[in-house]
């Protein structure tokens, strides 16, 4: 399975709502960066700690929460996702959406890393009471 095949698989399983299938890439040793400023920033290591203090937590704070792949970039050990953050906040009842870009970095493919980079400003504004 090529790199892009990989981070491909991960992108179907996110829009089935597969979370096993979303943390399958990611080994025990997986670098997990969310972006400073983001809700969830920080660098979180292997599957379990993606789970709890990413997607757990994301689907706790978010009602419809769901990232639209746009684009899908190969530059060999580096696989690029361009796309669109959107959902509701479940305390505020506020939407948004936000453009993203995910950086996956392999070794030896495998996944070693994934960087998001993400425009948090209207993330953090749903986030914010009236």
């Amino acid at each position: 399975m090529s790199n892009m095949d990989v981070i491909s698989a991960h992108y179907a399983a996110s829009d089935r709502g597969d979370l096993v299938g979303m943390l399958a890439p990611i080994g025990t040793g997986t670098k997990w960066t969310e972006a400073a400023g983001f809700p969830y920033a920080g660098t979180y290591t292997g599957p379990d700690e993606v789970r709890e203090h990413v997607f757990e937590a994301i689907g706790r704070d978010w009602e419809g929460y769901r990232f639209t792949l746009a684009d899908q970039l190969d530059a060999g050990d580096t696989v690029v996702g361009l796309g669109t953050y959107t959902g509701t906040h479940r305390g505020t009842g506020k939407s948004f959406t936000a453009r993203v870009a995910h950086v996956w970095r392999f070794a030896a493919g495998v996944v070693v890393s994934f960087e998001q980079i993400v425009d948090s400003a209207p993330v953090v504004a749903a986030l914010e009471q009236s």
